[in-house]
């Protein structure tokens, strides 16, 4: 009859399974530590001095934060990146959604369709936002041309304050869509068909079916999709960057872009840190406050 390892043998041989695991783990800590935490605390830090690159840095503790909540550029910029988020959150999400359902069929060429759709996910943002500056230009811009075909003379859509906004935006769900339909045809996918099949026999049409037991079960994939969707778009810069330049007047300058202006054309890299710590904590409360929504909304696993 074997007898119990002793203590000591236990305690070894936990230790040996803690140091693996922790080996294991290094290099996504090492991560985390130096590209997500570390920056944080030099933001946090940066945030409190009076710093204009070439100058001496001068702690002057939170009278950049009090300059803040005077400022109404910031609030200005804050209010126009919410318009942003408005837009593309529920456009980029419904838009997915819908092509998720279009594409979870098994047709023939279904693959290479589907592998279309990712296609502006993969190009990046500055040549995007080139070609579609190219697409919105009112005198020779493809988008233009083609409703002149139908008599329609289409707007200056980059220059005008009321539609500079939800063309940048459009472009963004143009983008995002694609991408953000394979996660929703993953969790498509995971549905139980015997559940389909019995919905079926029960005389549910497919949008009661759809409402009923669908989407209800798609509540895992649809929080991570609108997480990453309000953070993606609250840090959106690159695309307004290259097709407005925060323009015209300051109808499309985002907080993003109103904290490269602090930083690299007003050197104050002090003051833009202080904004890109509220913009943190923007953030941070919106995805706190899907968290809290979706917690009991939510069913994660589903019997077969």
């Amino acid at each position: 009859m074997l007898r119990p390892a002793p203590r000591r043998t236990r305690r070894i041989g936990q230790a040996r399974q803690t140091a693996a695991a922790y080996a294991l783990l290094a290099p996504s800590l090492v991560g985390v530590l130096g590209f997500l935490l570390a920056p944080v605390v030099i933001v946090l830090v940066v945030s409190l001095f009076d710093w204009k690159l070439l100058s001496t840095p001068e702690f002057i503790g939170f009278a950049n934060y009090q300059k803040l909540f005077a400022d109404s550029d910031v609030w200005h910029s804050l209010l126009v990146t919410l318009y942003y988020v408005v837009i593309c959150v529920p456009g980029t999400t419904i838009l997915s959604l819908l092509l998720a359902l279009l594409v979870d069929r098994k047709l023939r060429g279904m693959r290479y369709f589907r592998a279309l759709l990712v296609i502006p996910w993969m190009a990046t943002p500055v040549a995007l936002g080139l070609v579609w500056s190219w697409i919105f230009d009112p005198g020779r811009g493809a988008l233009n041309q083609f409703l002149g075909l139908f008599g329609i003379d289409g707007p200056a859509w980059l220059s005008s304050p009321v539609l500079a906004m939800p063309s940048v935006a459009a472009v963004h769900i143009w983008q995002f869509a694609g991408y953000n339909m394979l996660f929703f045809l993953a969790g498509l996918q995971n549905i139980p068909r015997s559940l389909r099949e019995a919905s079926s026999l029960d005389g549910a049409s497919p949008v009661a079916h759809f409402f009923t037991i669908t989407l209800p079960l798609l509540r895992p994939t649809m929080l991570f999709v609108l997480i990453t969707n309000v953070i993606g778009s609250f840090q959106a810069f690159d695309t307004v960057f290259v097709m407005t330049e925060g323009g015209p007047g300051d109808s499309t300058e985002v907080a993003t872009y109103l904290i490269y202006d602090e930083a690299f054309r007003k050197f104050d890299f002090g003051y833009a840190s202080t904004i890109s710590v509220l913009l943190f904590a923007v953030v941070l409360v919106a995805t706190i406050s899907q968290f809290a929504y979706f917690e009991r909304r939510t069913t994660y696993e589903v019997s077969g």
